[in-house]
């Protein structure tokens, strides 16, 4: 197979357009799969993705198109090239359009893809075996998948941008059942090298909240004081990034528009000391420092790719501060061009502790270990609706009394950032609903008052 820089240098010099960029990302991935706490499937995959975007003058502005291809062998070189060419001149001006990075040059170029294999696994597997074979003497069953993946992009174009970036990034989910798969529970860990991966923890959280579902304890609909783990807190805040584009808000669209017009930058949306950031430098979860995109979006635009990305801060001492912007849509709300990062770290003030320490603080509530299913029902609010699944605990005196039923909830991750009302140490987290699309965010685990649960859901 040709390199990816080579095929980028073989398409850039043939392109005959004003500009090309072309975007090459070579990823191998190693995963394991059980069930019943049996190993069924493991496996390497290898795959690589090609994108052209040809970029057009027209008149005042330019024109963009771009194609995509799972691979590309040289011979496919001219006919995607006049591919990406015809639907930039069929798009006709880009409303996006802002002039195009040049002669920027970003990590190791030359250095080939280094692939994952099964080897990132081999103290993780022998421990998992382990933890299987203690699961089958307690008539527990395991079901699961982890897997590793390694992707490198390259980013090119004829105006000399040479970008590179590695994102090496694993993950375990794990469900355990027992008593005839009357109960059940999950677990979901983040890694970059399986490394830190400890079997012993995820083996005694699955065993702990089996044990707390011995216990039944039927509550009502209503609103209470509930205990979120990091991962649910985060496939809440992920939504919430999701509709923070700028130009959303500035026209409307969005629980940040401001009423009259205009966005609600600058308005404090929070009653604690609330910190939400992107930043590449983050030690923990390093991202690229500069944009790299094959679509336009209302989050992103081709035109800049190879635009710095720096620290953002999206919320300060509770104050939204940001949205998320293209050079284009900066030009258009008047606030500063804050492209969205490939991370993002919560923290709120005074947060310590872990999940443990924080229902010793609730006198009266819940403990909602996962959320599934979340769609938004109201954008203007963000009220978004979902389901509690995999275990549902009763909180009283500051201590798990048992199980209780799943919930259907309704309520909005907003509005919810001014009834925070304690909060852990900020973790590398794995949101579930989100899991795959969002890798890299470290957020608290918290406690949201008033968390409403507006019907009991008969499903486990």
């Amino acid at each position: 197979m040709i390199s990816a820089q080579d095929l980028i240098e073989k398409i850039t010099s043939l392109a005959q357009c004003d500009d090309c960029i072309v975007i090459v990302k070579d990823k191998t991935q190693a995963n394991l799969r059980w069930a019943a706490s049996t190993l069924t499937t493991n496996g390497v995959i290898q795959e690589r993705n090609v994108t052209v975007i040809a970029f057009v003058a027209t008149d005042g502005g330019m024109a963009t198109g771009g194609v995509s291809r799972t691979d590309v062998l040289l011979a496919d070189i001219p006919g995607l090239l006049a591919e990406a060419i015809a639907a930039a001149k069929a798009a006709g001006k880009a409303e996006d359009f802002a002039p195009l990075a040049t002669k920027i040059s970003i990590g190791d170029w030359s250095a080939p893809h280094t692939p994952t294999g099964p080897e990132v696994f081999s103290t993780f597997a022998p421990a998992l075996g382990d933890m299987f074979s203690r699961s089958v003497a307690d008539e527990i069953e395991l079901f699961g998948y982890s897997e590793h993946t390694h992707e490198t992009t390259w980013i090119g174009s004829k105006g000399g941008l040479r970008l590179r970036k590695d994102s090496p990034v694993g993950r375990v989910e794990m469900t355990g059942k027992s008593h005839n798969r009357t109960r059940s529970t999950w677990s979901g860990v983040e890694t970059h090298d399986f490394k830190d991966i400890s079997i012993a923890d995820i083996d005694s959280q699955i065993r702990q909240r089996l044990t707390w579902q011995g216990r039944k304890v039927e509550l009502p609909a209503g609103r209470y004081d509930t205990v979120m783990p990091s991962g649910p807190v985060a496939d809440l805040y992920t939504y919430m990034m999701w509709v923070s584009a700028a130009r959303d808000a500035f026209e409307g669209q969005s629980v940040f528009s401001k009423k009259g017009g205009g966005t609600r930058v600058g308005e404090k949306l929070s009653n604690v000391g609330f910190q939400f950031f992107s930043d590449p430098d983050y030690k923990q979860l390093p991202a690229a420092n500069f944009v790299s995109t094959a679509v336009s979006s209302p989050f992103s635009s081709v035109f800049d790719n190879g635009q710095p990305i720096k620290r953002v801060d999206w919320f300060k001492d509770g104050v939204l501060q940001s949205l998320i912007q293209t050079r284009a849509t900066a030009e258009l709300t008047k606030l500063e061009f804050t492209p969205i990062g490939e991370n993002a770290i919560m923290s709120v003030d005074g947060g310590a502790g872990n999940l443990e320490d924080l229902v010793t603080k609730v006198d009266n509530g819940l403990l909602v270990t996962t959320l599934w299913y979340i769609r938004m029902v109201d954008p203007n609010s963000l009220l978004l609706t979902g389901l509690t699944r995999d275990g549902v605990y009763h909180v009283k005196g500051g201590e798990v009394v048992g199980a209780t039923n799943n919930f259907r909830w309704n309520d909005s991750p907003v509005s919810a950032l001014s009834r925070i009302a304690f909060a852990g140490a900020t973790e590398w987290t794995q949101p579930r609903e989100w899991a795959g699309d969002m890798s890299n965010m470290a957020v608290p685990p918290l406690v949201i008052k008033d968390f409403n649960m507006s019907t009991v859901s008969p499903g486990s």
